[in-house]
């Protein structure tokens, strides 16, 4: 399982019994069960993101702008703020902290299809956001629970809250044997709100209420005023990620055979992977030189269609895998910030599109790049996503894992930019700067609380070679596990 998570992160208290938030993205309990006063951030969270601006948390009241959210609509207005894109069919939990809640950590996992692992599900999202909180002695007073999930054919929104009411009855039963309420549940489905705790039909009427207008809302208000913006639904961004299918894949995944083919004898030659080495990275500057002289413009859609015709089958494949020896992808991430990021980010989504087929698992490296440099241009939101389907395609990938905790750690990605920067033309790799940077921002002064032990910390097991063709392959260049499952992936 592998939730969008955020810690929680201290809050201060004061004697108010509604929800309320700061601009850095917290919240604070109302008063009882299914209560639809709320009070929430004025200058709104940062989307998804609270524990990254552990600065924030010492901030005096008067520095502190805050907004007050007056129902549970306006509670569901708020979730695509705090997460920084509408969570399509999500399980969302946010932890409330200190007398009046103030909005915490954020955990994000998509609903299970399967009945049978709701009770389990339930269980670990509970623990994940509780012992966040708990490491940086914040425990929550409190939890914010969502279920957003669109109607299937033939059903309605009410159908949907009725057929997830076990789970969210799962759910506020695992938070409660942590001794952490459930001081709201929220079914949003087709534009309507449900709450799961109120049973008065008066304010929470059967046919579920509808949300407010999307704009017209305080927090659409204050999100405006701060210059936050969401960024469509995950379904949305996870489609930019996506391989292609159809008669483009099948020409797609014919050009990695053939480049497959011909990386072998390349890497036999002396000096061969310091070679191909060199001609990826070549081939990856000028592709982010050709994607930099051609900005598309119109929809996420359309603009994703015109960097697909900017760059042939050929040249994906061959630095699809080029980016898979290690040393090559980590050259590849100081392509960071700047006006090389951008187009960086374009190429590293068309590449992810490009791995089809039986190429799958090579989307783990474009998938974490396109996290890297979203992260490192402060999109916190994206970088989760991106980060969130590297671990998805191969969960041992090493550097997706250190990233997507150093961002749920709350770390400032400038220390890793410093050392990439800083270690240009050595034999060092990203996952080594990562572990440092994780280092030198867990020193006194540099974050709100401890650090909780990552991957970084736990001794690495002997991982192979990490040159483009040193793993074992079928007849049609694709990867093989060995006896031991290992893949050799860092």
């Amino acid at each position: 399982m592998n939730p969008h998570s955020e810690p929680s992160k201290p809050s201060t208290n004061d004697n108010s019994s509604a929800y309320s938030a700061d601009s850095a993205g917290t919240a604070e309990p109302s008063g009882s069960p299914g209560s639809s006063d709320a009070s929430g951030p004025a200058g709104p969270a940062k989307p998804a993101d609270s524990s990254a601006h552990p600065a924030d948390a010492a901030q005096s009241p008067e520095t502190e702008a805050q907004v007050t959210l007056r129902s549970p609509a306006e509670l569901a207005d708020a979730l695509p703020y705090l997460m920084g894109f509408y969570p399509d069919d999500s399980i969302v939990l946010v932890a409330l902290h200190g007398e009046r809640g103030r909005f915490g950590g954020r955990v994000r996992l998509g609903i299970p299809t399967d009945t049978t692992q709701w009770p389990d599900v339930s269980d670990q999202l509970a623990d994940c956001l509780v012992s966040a909180g708990q490491d940086r002695a914040t425990r929550p007073v409190g939890i914010l629970v969502f279920l957003c999930q669109e109607p299937a054919a033939g059903e309605s929104g009410k159908d949907v809250k009725d057929r997830l009411r076990p789970l969210a009855q799962r759910l506020r039963t695992a938070c409660g044997a942590l001794d952490v309420p459930v001081i709201e549940a929220l079914c949003i489905s087709n534009g309507r709100y449900w709450s799961y705790c109120c049973p008065d039909f008066r304010c929470c009427p059967a046919d579920g209420t509808q949300l407010v207008m999307p704009g017209t809302s305080v927090m659409a208000a204050a999100a405006a005023y701060a210059g936050m913006q969401v960024r469509g639904s995950l379904k949305a961004m996870e489609a930019r990620l996506t391989p292609r299918t159809g008669t483009r894949a099948a020409d797609q995944e014919k050009a990695l055979d053939a480049a497959a083919g011909a990386l072998v004898p390349r890497m036999l030659r002396q000096d061969g992977a310091a070679v191909v080495r060199r001609d990826t990275l070549d081939l990856a500057g000028a592709m982010i030189r050709r994607f930099r002289q051609d900005t598309p413009s119109g929809s996420n859609r359309a603009r994703d269609a015109c960097d697909d015709a900017l760059i042939t089958d050929g040249e994906a494949a061959d630095l699809i895998l080029g980016l898979q020896d290690r040393v090559t992808r980590d050259r590849a991430a100081e392509w960071m910030d700047g006006p090389e990021a951008a187009p960086a980010l374009r190429l590293w989504r068309a590449l992810a599109r490009r791995c089809a087929g039986g190429y799958a698992e090579h989307a783990a490296a474009p998938l974490t790049l396109a996290g890297w440099v979203c992260w490192s241009t402060e999109d916190g939101p994206s970088a989760r996503v991106a980060l969130g389907r590297a671990l998805s395609v191969d969960p041992d990938y090493l550097f997706a894992q250190l990233l997507h905790r150093a961002i749920n750690d709350g770390l400032d990605p400038e220390p890793l930019r410093r050392c990439l920067r800083d270690q240009r033309g050595e034999a060092s790799t990203a996952d080594g700067a990562l572990a440092a940077a994780a280092e030198e921002a867990s020193q006194p002064g540099t974050r709100s609380g401890p650090a909780r032990p990552g991957a970084a910390d736990r001794p690495r097991k002997p991982r192979g070679a990490t040159g483009p063709g040193a793993r074992t392959t079928d007849g049609r260049g694709r990867r093989r596990a060995g006896r031991d499952g290992d893949r050799s992936r860092r």
